[in-house]
């Protein structure tokens, strides 16, 4: 869908020994999922590249990964994609920061953008062993973070999922991840409440 040089340009910006989650596995991951439901999208060329540069920036300990990961996707696929695609995937990828959609968005849009934001959430609901290495991956980005302070931390994001009525915003994703994603975010944080210091 995109030229092969620059597929390559985004793999090489999400490799690194600094990454442990949201390494180039990460956008493999979800196209996995996006082949399963790409006939179901209304834009799927904005769900591909959104997949394949949301995370393009990631610095843990900075707050605005997901406008500056948009900005480059800007400018990356400029003259690449036509014009249209690329504002719905630069809103597409903007929306990774809260996992919301924003109001004002047409049906279509929304509706892939809730696709989308489910897929990137996919591994909440993976086997015991894959979310187990999701979780020392997202460790790992935060190394420089004293234990305590971590697991407090983490328990806290994980506890604000599990409070959310859904975790997932699309009928599709409800279905596919909603019950196991639930229970690996409980036994995730019983381990984080009941590990010592």
């Amino acid at each position: 869908m995109l030229p092969k040089a620059l597929i390559e340009k985004i793999r090489d910006l999400q490799s690194g020994p600094e990454r442990g989650y949201h390494g180039w596995s990460h956008p493999l991951a979800l196209l996995k999922w996006y082949e399963q439901v790409e006939e179901r999208l209304n834009d799927p060329l904005a769900v591909y590249c959104a997949i394949l540069l949301h995370d393009a920036v990631y610095e843990p300990r900075r707050p605005d990964n997901e406008a500056r990961s948009a900005a480059l996707a800007e400018a990356l696929l400029k003259d690449v994609i036509p014009d249209a695609c690329l504002n719905r995937t630069v809103r597409l990828i903007e929306a990774t920061a809260r996992h919301a959609i924003p109001p004002g968005l047409g049906a279509d849009e929304a509706d892939d953008m809730a696709m989308f934001l489910d897929m990137d959430l996919s591994i909440l609901a993976a086997s015991h062993a894959a979310f187990d290495a999701y979780e020392d991956g997202v460790r790992h980005e935060y190394r420089e973070v004293p234990q305590e302070a971590f697991r407090a931390g983490r328990a806290s994001i994980l506890e604000g999922f599990l409070g959310r009525d859904a975790l997932y915003m699309s009928p599709w994703g409800r279905a596919e991840f909603e019950t196991k994603a639930r229970a690996n975010l409980k036994r995730s944080v019983a381990k984080l409440h009941g590990e010592t210091a």
